[in-house]
């Protein structure tokens, strides 16, 4: 199921659609990284791809992040 929440974003105030799943990665990586939700939304933000949606892009990373902490166990990606 997706769950919409409203966060403010560098002083802007936004809604993202994402996956329970997806709002539980967001919020674990954020505690790891010692910053709030909001601040690793926008430092996401500011790294992506003004042609991709911001929702796209919060799930992209997540899924970039938990393949590169499989990378010492699995290897180089084939399709780099």
């Amino acid at each position: 199921m997706t769950v919409k929440r409203s966060l403010s974003v560098r002083g802007h105030r936004t809604s993202i659609t994402l996956e329970e799943a997806f709002w539980r990665r967001l919020n674990r990586l954020a505690v790891d990284e010692g910053v709030s939700a909001a601040e690793l939304v926008a430092r996401i933000d500011e790294a992506r791809d003004p042609t991709v949606n911001l929702s796209s892009a919060l799930r992209v990373h997540m899924l970039e992040e938990a393949l590169a902490r499989l990378e010492p166990e699995r290897g180089p990606d084939p399709d780099s």
